[in-house]
């Protein structure tokens, strides 16, 4: 078992929690300044968040898991 991966970019994990159902929505939600990784506005859509980061989406708040980020092949 090789780990490729220990990030999840930031509207794959949006999109992953059921806050929009595209990618495409994902990434508007993201530009248009709704987003706050680690209580800051983040408007990258590939920000790459790691285990413990904190995401929160019109209110509703979520803590990257590292179940989440890790890609194993």
């Amino acid at each position: 078992m090789t780990i490729i991966e220990k990030y999840i970019e930031l509207n794959a994990f949006i999109k992953l929690k059921g806050l929009a159902t595209t990618s495409g929505r994902a990434k508007l939600s993201i530009r248009s300044g709704k987003v706050l990784v680690n209580g800051m506005v983040e408007t990258r859509n590939r920000k790459k968040l790691v285990a413990g980061d904190k995401v929160s989406v019109e209110g509703k708040e979520f803590i990257v898991e590292e179940k989440v980020c890790l890609k194993v092949k």
